[in-house]
């Protein structure tokens, strides 16, 4: 199943890249006289969007050969379910359930056999499953510990959720850097970190031997660290752009009024966008048209050639203006910022160990299995479900531009950039936070359950020395537990 399950992933990879092979060429608005020129810079830049999933889905494809190899079953599964087979027809038998009728069983014995069912049927068939998934399912809802580790996966679901769908897009903008480059430094310490932050957590939980209340204390001191860290990603970017005719400064700057009256005459498009800019000031204008323009020249270089539109009436002192955005002077700051995020995202994965340990150890034997379902089915519907449609809304509403595509908004083509950075920091923040609370309620139920633990143990040692001495060094104390 895992092969076959792996087939259709690869199938899936193909699929996503159908469209590029029977979509139509590329199409752009010609807005100026000599075309458009566009580099790798440029924010309309698409590039081959298609091979990543080509490259990946044939990677798929190859790593699901080796378990078509594999043998149907086991050979330790098979004697455990035919073993697993004989009791439950020895349990459903109808002289077994005349035997073992209510009126002729004691309570404790119509509880054990309760159990010995809720751990044999869940692993036979679905019926026997059906039977006691209510039970089993409300008995591991009830149990605190459970429910708050799951809330603060959930909290941090949503946050790598986040993080894997707009982090590319968020410094793309935020620094103005390519998309390629975006996504080879997240490649390159984003997701190293996280796998290091796993590592090291199951290697405390293993050199370290920690109990339930050690777990919990890694957990909640592996978040505060995360959160401390985040502090300073709210400081660290660049500012928007200045787009004239979008923003609007108080000071009388040429060139940034919200309706420039030099280009009433040129009946410039709405919908166009061919951005160029003035080097001198750094005022990015959406096309030449905007900026006044009326000719262009071509300098030619030994790698590239660069485009540069001249006799512009809107631009102050009618300097000429180059083709594409402006760069911004602060992207050297993305590689701090990225820095910090991978060191949040490891000390975030260092949690993952001891709280699936949590989790493993505070339910019953029987109920491990379904735990770990629920915990997965929470993860998908609470987290990576909504999380990006939450994050999208929110960068959706710093957007001070949206382009037109049949009278509808169809793409942001510029963003407020602090309130960028704040709003998608902050929800950032905002989940860790909710991990961070959960992980100290658990560690205070578990010191609670511990010290309660040692006080019942403290009070029934007594009793048992003296019952020892009573009862002389030959005999065994009846009824005792510590």
């Amino acid at each position: 199943m895992i092969g076959y399950g792996a087939i259709l992933v690869a199938l899936a990879g193909l699929l996503m890249t159908l469209p590029h092979f029977i979509s139509e060429p590329y199409r752009y608005d010609n807005t100026s006289p000599g075309g458009i020129s566009l580099t790798i810079k440029d924010p309309r830049w698409v590039g081959a969007w298609w091979l990543g999933f080509l490259i990946a889905a044939g990677s798929v494809a190859l790593a699901a050969i080796p378990y078509f190899f594999f043998p149907k079953e086991m050979p330790k599964e098979k004697h455990e379910l035919q073993f697993r087979r004989k009791v439950l027809a020895v349990t459903d038998s109808p002289a077994r359930k005349d035997k073992d009728s209510p009126s002729k069983q004691s309570p404790g014995e119509s509880t054990k056999k309760q159990d010995g069912l809720v751990q044999i049927a869940p692993n036979l068939t679905v019926i026997q499953f059906i039977k006691v998934f209510p039970r089993v399912l409300l008995q591991t809802l009830r149990h605190p510990i459970f429910l708050l580790v799951v809330l603060s996966q959930v909290c941090l679901s949503s946050m790598a959720a986040g993080m894997a769908t707009f982090l590319p897009k968020f410094l793309e903008r935020q620094f103005s850097i390519t998309a390629s480059y975006a996504n080879l430094l997240i490649g390159c310490l984003s997701f190293p970190s996280v796998i290091v932050g796993i590592v090291v957590g199951g290697v405390l939980v293993k050199r370290l031997r920690l109990g339930p209340v050690g777990c919990g204390a890694l957990c909640l001191l592996g978040m505060l660290l995360c959160l401390f860290f985040s502090l300073p990603l709210f400081f660290i970017g660049c500012p928007s752009h200045q787009i004239a005719g979008i923003t609007h400064q108080t000071s009388a700057q040429p060139g940034l009024e919200l309706f420039p009256s030099c280009m009433e005459v040129c009946s410039c498009p709405s919908d166009g966008f061919n951005p160029v800019c003035d080097p001198s000031t750094r005022v990015e204008y959406i096309t030449p048209c905007h900026a006044g323009c009326s000719s262009q020249v071509v300098q030619d270089a030994l790698d590239k050639s660069q485009v540069f539109y001249t006799n512009c009436s809107c631009v102050a002192e009618g300097n000429p203006v180059m083709a594409g955005s402006c760069d911004s002077t602060c992207s050297h700051l993305v590689v701090p910022f990225l820095l910090l995020v991978s060191l949040g995202s490891a000390l975030a994965c260092l949690t993952h160990t001891p709280s699936f340990m949590l989790i493993l150890r505070g339910v019953k034997k029987e109920d491990k299995t379904l735990a770990v379902g629920i915990q997965f089915m929470f993860l998908r519907i609470l987290a990576w479900m909504p999380s990006p449609v939450i994050h999208g809304s929110a960068i959706d509403t710093t957007c001070v531009h949206w382009a037109l595509s049949c009278g509808r908004r169809a793409v942001c083509r510029y963003y407020n950039n602090d309130l960028l950075r704040n709003r998608f920091i902050g929800l950032q923040f905002f989940f860790k936070t909710g991990s961070v609370i959960c992980f100290a309620l658990v560690l205070a139920i578990l010191r609670q359950q511990d010290k309660e633990a040692r006080t019942k143990e403290s009070r029934s040692s007594p009793a048992v020395a003296q019952q020892l001495l009573v009862s002389g060094p030959g005999k065994k104390p009846e009824d005792s537990r510590v």
